[in-house]
């Protein structure tokens, strides 16, 4: 049978490279802060951009499972397309112990989603939406387990004011840790005195769930601040709009270096640290306001290079999808490969 692994290529390069050192090896990546060499990467890989679990025997071990079990299946399917990721997928047409490599994407969901308790203040969000100027809302959004502590909370409220810029926050409310163990609840105490008066009409706040891709795909979303999630990445890039990276836990911290350094395609916004991410809690780890305001900035630049090279992969990805494009017949191999009669 096939194999199905819905992350990125880069991903999967960097299990495979995992897979091939010792547990010795492990230990040694723990303790260090050095780069390391992987087939698939055009830029040194820094340890510091490993998910944490890599660090512990059980979550390294998985990890390697994974692979082992991927040569034993007949094709490899990922939600990228090779344009997006061409070093990483050329890295794997070698033939060798691994099955082919399928890029079917992007792969996304453009059906509207309602949450679950169906108390969406979705018509309200667009309509606010509809009312502002073309690329010029900020919109952060971190999943369904990123929310901050309310030092943080109060860092990112300062930071998109003093950028001037219009934004769409989705500001979670949790009422429990998420995977990083840096965040606690947040609520409306939590926000600087004054500010919501201070940004009326230029700021929406939304508690809880937020209809992300139907805000993305809205014309007056101008940047992404983002977890980093493959699928998150994979929608931002389809509608064209730049990300500023802010990575939380697992993969996302991987995610956000290939973005930022191998494919220059997005800002980061904090160093990218997931063993310190994790470990964390700490003051050190707050990301100050006018770091956040200086990354926004960055990206809303209407003459941002950033953002002309996201349009323009947004373009090659949707052709990618039609036929005689990349991954519309890679498809087809996959279909011909596996189910032919």
């Amino acid at each position: 049978m096939s194999g199905i692994s819905l992350e990125s290529a880069g991903y999967l390069s960097l299990l495979r490279y995992l897979s091939t050192r010792s547990d010795d090896d492990r230990r040694e990546l723990q303790a260090s802060d050095s780069d390391m060499i992987v087939p698939g990467f055009v830029n040194p890989v820094p340890v510091s951009v490993l998910p944490s679990d890599i660090f512990n025997r059980d979550g390294y071990t998985a990890y390697v499972k994974i692979v082992q079990r991927l040569q034993d299946v007949n094709g490899i399917i990922l939600n990228t397309f090779s344009e997006l990721e061409r070093y990483s997928v050329n890295s794997f047409s070698g033939g060798g112990r691994y099955p082919h490599v399928y890029t079917v994407g992007p792969l996304l969901n453009l059906i509207k989603r309602q949450p679950a308790n169906n108390n969406s203040d979705l018509d309200g969000i667009l309509k606010w939406l509809d009312d502002q100027p073309e690329c010029s809302v900020v919109f952060l959004c971190f999943g369904t387990a990123g929310s901050f502590s309310p030092a943080q909370v109060k860092e990112m409220a300062t930071g998109l004011e003093q950028s001037e810029c219009r934004f769409l926050w989705s500001l979670r409310v949790s009422s429990s840790p998420p995977h990083n163990h840096q965040s606690t609840t947040a609520n409306g105490d939590d926000l600087p005195e004054g500010f919501m008066e201070r940004v009326s009409g230029r700021g929406m706040v939304i508690r809880g769930w937020a209809p992300q891709a139907e805000v993305l795909a809205h014309k007056a979303i101008g940047c992404f601040v983002s977890h980093c999630g493959w699928n998150s990445i994979i929608e931002s890039l389809w509608h064209g709009v730049p990300i500023v990276t802010w990575p939380l836990y697992a993969e996302q911290h991987f995610n956000a270096f290939t973005l930022v350094k191998e494919l220059g395609l997005s800002v980061e916004i904090k160093r990218l640290d997931s063993k310190k991410d994790h470990d964390g809690g700490h003051d050190h780890n707050i990301v100050m306001g006018d770091e956040i305001a200086r990354a926004v900035r960055c990206v809303m630049d209407s003459d941002s290079e950033i953002r002309k090279k996201v349009k323009e992969m947004a373009g090659i990805g949707g052709k990618s999808m039609l036929e005689g494009g990349s991954s519309f017949d890679s498809i087809g191999q996959f279909i011909s490969m596996n189910f032919s009669v």
